[in-house]
């Protein structure tokens, strides 16, 4: 399952996120380390199903659909609150970095209305600037990476000097256990200085840096958007910085609980709700939701909560989703299910892979494949489009 990691400093929104983006709990509190172990829960990323398309109802078996749309898990990873010198083990962080980067993409949760100091305490809002928080986090895991990777370099490039070792294979072997893969430092690697014999310092930092950038994607979320301090904020910090999504967490969770009790009708991601039992309401929950509504809502389309998940699967990892099958007339697997599972893997994949992640044995005895949809063959090296319903052929 993929994970994706919701990490930034202490006291910023990032339980909250968690929370809503799961529906599960955790505990929140306003002071630094308040999570202590790295959460996990399963999250959703949500894409249009085809069984609306098709006219067919569908039995999904790993994932949810609601009024045809397909709700695919991921796994979030809520990561206590680093601090400037964490990578030093400043508070919790050695512990929390080696919980980071497990991921495939970084959340970092800022509080744009700049109400929490670099440290994550509580201030006056406004009065700490939330651009001083981003570049900080990014520095910390390079640092840590840098940590590692220069650990023993001397003894390292003698060592590949005289063996002849490819320096790729060496730095991937240094970076065992973070997810990094070899292609990605390879391809780091093309804008710096070719000789490794002349790396300095500053070479090393930079390669980090470059891996770090390739490897594990990083988004800006620009939480408690809808205070009044934020807006300017959010505007600073996306003229600066790619990939910055402003979200309400606290908006999020009210909307989700209200949903789970009966109150509304909600889907995350959606720029609107229906109060299905106003007589419920007190006047205060009345006009909580007339707040969401008017200030996230109404003003950014959503609580971008949602946003988020999808965009960090679906674009930063360049995931697409498709359906196998064993019947492709019926669109069915072997006990009758309706397009039973939805498979997140990356655009520009074929046949033959979608079969391995389905199960080893179908990758092992793979023959060929076919489109649902044009009931034609294909072959085992065409490239899965998003949507495509694949009925796979093995020997015996």
């Amino acid at each position: 399952m993929l994970q994706i990691a919701v990490c930034g400093k202490p006291n910023v929104g990032k339980s909250s996120f968690f929370n809503s983006a799961t529906a599960s709990t955790v505990e929140m509190a306003n002071y630094p380390f308040t999570t202590i172990d790295a959460n996990k829960a399963v999250a959703h990323v949500i894409k249009d199903c085809p069984c609306k398309e098709l006219g067919v109802t569908c039995n999904p078996h790993n994932s949810i659909c609601i009024d045809g749309k397909r709700l695919l898990p991921i796994e979030l990873i809520d990561v206590a609150g680093l601090v400037p010198g964490a990578h030093e083990g400043k508070g919790l962080g050695n512990k929390f970095l080696d919980d980071l980067m497990q991921a495939k993409v970084f959340i970092n949760v800022i509080d744009a209305s700049g109400s929490t100091d670099l440290e994550g305490n509580p201030v006056d809002a406004g009065s700490h600037d939330p651009l001083e928080d981003l570049d900080f986090l990014e520095n910390e895991i390079v640092m840590w990476m840098y940590g590692i990777l220069s650990k023993n370099w001397v003894r390292l490039v003698r060592k590949i000097g005289a063996e002849h070792l490819d320096i790729a294979k060496v730095l991937f072997d240094q970076l065992s256990g973070t997810g990094i893969a070899i292609e990605d430092i390879i391809e780091a690697k093309r804008t710096i200085e070719p000789d490794f014999n002349k790396w300095e310092e500053e070479d090393l930092i930079e390669l980090t840096r470059n891996i770090l950038h390739i490897a594990k994607p990083m988004m800006i979320i620009a939480n408690k958007a809808d205070l009044p301090t934020s807006e300017e904020n959010i505007k600073r910090i996306k003229e600066k910085y790619p990939n910055v999504i402003p979200t309400s967490a606290g908006s999020e969770l009210a909307l989700v609980n209200a949903a789970k009790s009966g109150l509304i009708s909600y889907m995350p991601g959606d720029d609107h709700f229906e109060i299905l039992k106003p007589e419920e309401l007190s006047e205060a929950q009345k006009k909580g939701l007339e707040y969401i509504q008017t200030n996230i809502l109404d003003r950014y389309g959503s609580t971008g909560i949602q946003d988020v998940l999808n965009y960090g699967v679906f674009d930063l990892l360049d995931q697409i989703v498709v359906y196998p099958v064993q019947d492709e007339n019926k669109y069915t697997d072997q006990k009758g299910n309706v397009l039973p599972d939805g498979i997140l893997l990356k655009r520009g994949s074929n046949p033959r892979q979608l079969a391995y992640l389905v199960h080893t044995d179908i990758g092992d005895n793979f023959m060929h494949a076919v489109d649902a949809r044009s009931k034609m063959r294909i072959a085992s090296d065409y490239e899965l489009k998003d949507g495509d319903i694949i009925s796979i052929i093995t020997r015996g």
